[in-house]
């Protein structure tokens, strides 16, 4: 388990309508002052009223735009990282309308829960089958130092995965933080998937213990939710849930293991069929042995052991044959 890295920001902040309203009055207190200063006749000349106007409308703008840089509006479930100039100076999670330090670079980050449908991947089961296997991951940022420092967004490519379970990758997507992190867990999420898929065989080979994609998918879903909080801790993500949802066998040997299966199901059933049928037989010859209702030698049990089977097991509805002699004819 890594260590968290964030830490709270303790730095000044202020609100950011009273700020507001500061900047705001920055103007007018300077355009007065300017008035009083022209009436009281410090200025020797027309000149020199013009360009104390002049430079003093240039810093004020200057000034103000500084000043603007300062605002943030931060809404539940989002972060800003604080950096001043290189230095990570903490994380700021207050909501509100703020003003900080205008030379205070900060990065906004969600906190909130997202959701990624992986698209079906081709991989190989434990026993070299290939199938057909997707996913839906929820996730959310729990470290953000992490996320924004540990994570190169600097270039990084806009990443899927297609059918074929090939990386696409489609461009640049500039530097923020969201579309790299989408980007990482897209990738490690695809990794993840197959080395837990390759651990398991898609159905039952014979052993009835072992742990299959198609059969326990609690439990496979389980260790595909640890296996990426392992990869995706690095990142400060946290995974909330990872659930498969598409697993079939690739299309080149769909039809081969349908077969397979229908007709494991069958021969599954004649033996539910069989065993029922040879109880009920079993039961027969008991109760007409043990109330005497008539004695049978075992050539005659053998045929009604033979005739029951045959009704109770067939297919098809079974012809009643009439005897009109003896049982023994």
């Amino acid at each position: 388990m890594q260590e968290d890295k964030e830490m709270t920001y303790n730095g000044r902040v202020f609100n950011g309508f009273v700020m507001l309203a500061v900047t705001l009055l920055i103007i007018p207190a300077v355009v007065v002052a300017l008035i009083a200063l022209a009436s009281s006749g410090v200025f020797v000349s027309d000149d020199a009223l013009i360009g104390t106007i002049v430079g003093c409308a240039f810093a004020t703008l200057v000034l103000e735009i500084i000043l603007l840089c300062g605002f943030f509006v931060l809404q539940p479930n989002q972060a800003r990282v604080m950096i001043f100039f290189g230095k990570y100076r903490g994380t700021f999670r207050r909501t509100g309308y703020f003003w900080v330090n205008p030379f205070m670079t900060k990065k906004k980050i969600s906190l909130r829960i997202r959701n990624m449908d992986i698209a079906p991947i081709k991989v190989n089961d434990k026993v070299g089958n290939p199938v057909m296997i997707g996913m839906v991951l929820v996730w959310k940022v729990k470290d953000t130092y992490r996320a924004v420092f540990d994570v190169d967004a600097a270039d990084m490519p806009s990443v899927s995965v297609t059918s074929e379970g090939k990386i696409s990758q489609t461009g640049a997507n500039g530097d923020t933080v969201a579309k790299a992190l989408d980007a990482f867990v897209g990738i490690q999420s695809d990794a993840a998937l197959r080395e837990v898929t390759g651990r398991y065989a898609y159905d039952e080979e014979g052993s009835h213990d072992e742990i299959t994609l198609r059969s326990d998918g609690h439990e496979i879903n389980e260790q595909l939710e640890a296996k990426l909080n392992e990869r995706l801790a690095m990142a400060g993500i946290e995974v909330v849930e990872a659930r498969l949802n598409y697993l079939a066998y690739a299309p080149e040997i769909a039809a081969v293991m349908l077969r397979r299966q229908q007709a494991s199901a069958i021969i599954a059933a004649r033996e539910k069929i069989v065993e029922g049928a040879v109880s009920m037989v079993k039961m027969a010859l008991d109760q007409l042995d043990s109330e005497n209702i008539v004695a049978l030698d075992d050539e005659r049990k053998a045929a009604m052991v033979s005739n029951l089977l045959v009704v109770l097991c067939a297919d098809e509805p079974a012809q009643p044959v009439l005897n009109t002699g003896t049982l023994y004819q």
